[in-house]
Formats: structure tokens, C-alpha cells, sequence
């Protein structure tokens, strides 16, 4: 969008849940200004995995269209043991998963689904992109919203969606917690897929290689250019008092945790970059989100641990509800934003949990926790989609 329009709904926070919302708002034919902290528009990180419930909103939003060249759509999700290298499980992604639920299961680059995001919005008319913008203060103000950023700049609207991450302060509003530290580290990075090709599986699966307290993902991205991995491991030097530096989780620790595992998983770590590390972090599930004419939304709202790869899901998920309450409500955006969250939080709320569970399941310490996943996991079929369909199977967004 060229001009600024006067009383738009105001976005904080251009990440992919801000980006969709701003798409997802555009859609019902209102202005929508995003305003971001960075001087610049981009995303950090490595790859991510988008089931049905994130594509399904892709497709609705134009999106697909823009990265069905560059993902990756991987036909397995194979469970491995990370000490025996056994196969526990695999779960067909190919024509059957697309059937059921409406759209692909897709593997890509962070800031190759940043950037299509990105580009869908630069070229809607109801879209202003603005960087720059730490914002300090959210309030409604004469009827509207009103938020007020660090350099003196100043945005007016009919109402705020606060997507502003894991540390929002627009939540700040609604809550005084504080992201819950899981204890948990993870090292990751894409390489030239050339480099590991010989050491790695079938590049057409996302491999997930399981073990007590660790883990390790891996699949390609970028047109199958670049291979992805992710490892992960809780840390046996953590405390409190540390845990804004850099003294645990170390890069040592990692090739300590993972001592003894099997030949594919050591390779795999020896390409790991061990320059930046990411402590893993969500927050308790809150009973509210909406004040008025603000409300959050993505990781602001619930974010959670990454075990089930559903943290830009559901961001994603929350765009298309959000949408679907303002074309339902019109200008009644306060209206529109309760409806939201009654619909969202109980969702958002489940699936934070469910994270964690899935989390203690992979990562079991104890003989018998272990040996009864392994059973039920080598006693499903790879088309058992009972365990994902609460998940990857939810149709609540309307296709408009």
C-alpha cells in the first residue's frame, strides 16, 4: 500500500504469524498496517515443517503459489532410534495425507516462507509495511487504539493484533509471566546438500532420530538444495542463575549427550554449526488474549515447544480464524477479536500441552516408558493418521 490510510488494524510484529494475519485481514477488504521492530523485513533460522492445517491457510491466503518452487514435499516422517538406528515408525505424507486433509505436507526454509509471505503482502493494496518501530506503548485510545513506538512515531487505529513473539510485550498487557525455560538446547543450520549426501538416508523423508533427553530432525529444503538438521538435547549444566548465558548447552555438552549413538546420527552432527545455539523456551497457556480492540496472536499468544512442529501452524491457524471473525463481525472489531479467542485459546491452549507430552514421549529416560513407545510405534501402519489428526486435520477456517 502506497498512502497510509487513517484507522487501520494495526499488526506488531512482521514474523510469519504477522505477515498471515495482515493477509488474512487484507482479505475481508480492510487497511492493515504492519509495523515491525527490525530496520529490515526477514526471519532467522533454519527450516520448518508445515502440516495441512498451515497449507490449508497458505493456499487460502495466495501463498502456495509462491513457494510450491522452492519447498520440499517429502513423502515419509520416519522415526528413528538414535542409539540402534532402528526404524520405529513412518507416516505417509505423499497422495493419501494430501486426500485427507486438503493440501500437502510441506518442508522449506524460514526465510523462504518469510519472504513469499513478504511479497504476498507488498503486493496487496490493503497492506503498509513499516520497519523500524520498537514499540513501547499499546492503549485504546478515543474510540480506537493507539501505539506509540521508541523513535517517537505514533499509529492509529481501529484495533492491534499483537504478534510480537515469544517475548511480546503486548502481552504484557494480559499477563506478567514469563517464558518457561524447557532446560532444552538445539543447534541447526541448512548446508549444500552435496556435502552430506552420502551420509545421510533417503532425501525424500523427514527423519526425526529419537533418544533419551536428545534428538535430531533432518530433511531437505530449498528445491532440495539445502539439508536441514536440528539438534537438540537437554542440559545436564543448567540452573537458574545461568540461564542468560552462554555457559550451558555448550557445544561440548552436545557431543557428550550424544556419545554411543549410532553412526548416521554422529555424521550428522559433525556438520552441525555450533556458533549459535537456541535455548527452547514456551509459556503457560493464559484464559485471555482480547482487551477491547487488542488482541495476540501466534507466539505471543501461545508458544510453545517445537516437538510437534506446530508453532507456525497454529499461527498460521490463527490468521484464518481471525480473518473469518472479521468477516463475520464487519467493523465490530471488538466483537470479531472475542470470537476469535473463544474459538483459539482452547485449541492453543491443548496443543501447548500436547507439545510438551510429545516432547517427554521422544525423549524418554526410563526402560519401560521407552520400550511401550517403541511398541506402539512399530504396531502402526504409515497410514495411522489417528495421532496427528487432531492436529493436521482441523478445518475450523472457513475457504473463502
Amino acid at each position: 500500500m502506497n498512502n497510509t490510510v487513517a484507522n487501520p488494524l494495526i499488526v506488531i510484529g512482521a514474523g510469519i504469524g504477522g505477515l498471515a494475519a495482515a493477509l488474512g485481514i487484507a482479505e475481508t477488504k480492510k487497511y492493515v498496517k504492519v509495523l515491525e521492530q527490525a530496520p529490515e523485513f526477514g526471519e532467522v533460522g533454519a527450516g520448518i515443517q508445515l502440516a495441512a492445517n498451515a497449507t490449508n491457510i497458505l493456499q487460502r491466503l495466495g501463498v502456495m503459489d509462491k513457494i510450491n518452487d522452492i519447498a520440499v514435499f517429502p513423502k515419509r516422517l520416519v522415526i528413528m532410534d538414535a542409539f540402534s538406528g532402528e526404524e520405529l515408525s513412518s507416516l505417509d505424507l505423499g497422495d493419501v495425507y494430501k486426500e485427507k486433509y486438503g493440501a500437502p505436507y510441506v518442508v522449506l526454509h524460514r526465510t523462504d516462507l518469510h519472504k513469499a509471505l513478504l511479497e504476498v503482502c507488498e503486493e496487496n493494496p490493503y497492506v503498509e509495511l513499516v520497519t523500524n518501530q520498537e514499540i513501547i506503548t499499546t492503549e485504546e485510545k478515543d474510540g480506537g487504539v493507539s501505539v506509540t513506538a521508541a523513535n517517537g512515531d505514533v499509529h492509529q487505529g481501529s484495533g492491534v493484533v499483537g504478534s510480537d513473539g515469544i517475548w511480546s510485550k503486548v502481552r504484557n498487557l494480559f499477563s506478567d509471566d514469563t517464558p518457561n525455560c524447557s532446560e532444552y538446547v538445539a543447534y541447526r543450520g541448512a548446508i549444500p546438500i552435496e556435502e552430506v549426501k552420502s551420509s545421510v538416508g533417503n532425501m525424500d523423508d523427514v527423519y526425526m532420530w529419537i533418544g533419551p533427553n536428545l534428538h535430531l530432525v533432518q530433511y531437505p529444503v530449498r528445491r532440495g538444495e539445502l539439508y536441514n538438521q536440528v539438534v537438540v538435547f537437554k542440559s545436564k549444566q543448567y540452573t537458574p542463575e545461568i540461564e542468560f548465558t552462554d555457559e550451558w548447552g555448550t557445544s561440548e555438552e552436545l557431543d557428550e549427550v550424544f556419545t554411543g549413538t549410532c553412526e548416521l546420527v554422529q555424521n550428522a552432527i559433525s556438520f552441525i554449526s555450533r556458533q549459535r545455539r537456541w535455548p527452547m523456551y514456551d509459556r503457560d497457556p493464559i484464559t485471555n488474549w482480547t482487551q477491547g480492540k487488542i488482541t495476540l496472536l501466534g507466539d505471543s499468544a501461545h508458544p510453545m515447544l517445537q516437538y510437534l512442529a506446530q508453532g507456525a501452524c497454529q499461527a498460521l491457524e490463527d490468521a484464518g480464524y481471525l480473518a473469518d471473525m472479521l468477516h463475520t463481525h464487519g467493523d465490530n472489531v471488538e466483537q470479531a477479536f472475542l470470537d476469535y479467542q473463544e474459538e483459539r485459546i482452547p485449541r492453543t491452549t491443548y496443543i501447548q500441552g500436547a507439545a510438551r507430552t510429545w516432547g517427554e514421549i521422544i525423549h524418554n529416560t526410563t526402560n519401560e516408558g521407552i520400550l511401550l513407545r517403541n511398541v506402539i510405534m512399530k504396531n502402526r501402519t504409515s497410514q495411522d493418521f489417528q495421532f496427528i489428526d487432531q492436529f493436521h486435520g482441523y478445518n475450523k477456517t472457513l475457504t473463502r
